[in-house]
């Protein structure tokens, strides 16, 4: 399968400190790639790059071919970037929301609308289309988020802690629709602290710490490279090795 998402050689610098370090990675299309690591291991700001929210210090992102600095408006148009917050404007309904986001990818009214309607569909929003942001539930406000990423149908998406503070249900409803995205053929970047879910979900699995990947693999080629019986455990044996 063709790669979509790709960092190559990526640095971070803030000041003296260096957030990430070297980082390369790939993700393909119908692939799920989780990249897992501690607070401060330069997750996010990974994410930031590829998205081009932030500048390299050096290296180079691409998103379906497209340079993130070299042709912002073009990458940006082909990727969904979902965060933990789920950040909305409360005012607005979901299908307010969506078609102002809609017009910013240049859709059309009538584009919008069909979109609309297939992920209220998909994504279970039709009772919900029309009631105020502010009064959504966590899990309702994320799944808008998702929708909202998927509307202009990229063919790239960025998952940053996705389940972050959603409950067991609506955790597992997430997953079910991020696994549907993955059979439509998109290439998506997960992010999440639960190793757990990380070994459920992902096809491959970037560990990151200190900025730098210290290894990559499926979940059973990561267990079998440190003999280690869970993902977890794995990831500890790796952290350790490098102190």
């Amino acid at each position: 399968m063709p790669e979509i998402l790709s960092a190559r050689e990526v640095v971070k610098r803030f000041g003296d400190t260096v957030a990430v370090d070297g980082l390369a990675l790939s993700v393909h299309a119908g692939e799920i790639y989780g990249l897992i690591g501690p607070n401060g291991a330069g997750k996010t700001t990974t994410l930031r790059i590829l998205s081009g929210l932030l500048r390299p210090s050096g290296g180079s992102a691409q998103v379906a071919g497209f340079d993130v600095e070299a042709q912002p408006r073009a990458a940006r148009s082909r990727l969904g970037f979902v965060t933990g917050s789920a950040g909305l404007y409360g005012r607005l309904t979901p299908r307010e929301l969506l078609e102002f986001f809609g017009r910013l990818h240049g859709m059309t009214k009538d584009a919008i609308a069909r979109r609309t309607s297939a992920l209220a569909g998909e994504l279970d929003l039709s009772e919900i289309l029309d009631r105020r942001a502010d009064k959504l539930s966590t899990g309702q406000k994320q799944r808008v988020s998702i929708a909202r990423a998927l509307l202009h149908e990229p063919p790239a998406l960025i998952l940053d802690e996705p389940t972050a503070g959603l409950d067991v249900l609506a955790s597992d409803s997430l997953r079910r629709y991020v696994k549907a995205a993955r059979a439509a053929g998109c290439a998506i970047l997960y992010t999440t602290h639960y190793l757990a879910e990380a070994e459920l979900l992902c096809d491959r699995i970037g560990l990151i710490h200190r900025g730098r990947l210290l290894a990559e693999g499926t979940p059973h080629e990561l267990r079998s490279q440190t003999g280690a019986e869970s993902l977890e455990r794995a990831f500890l044996d790796l952290v350790r090795a490098q102190a």
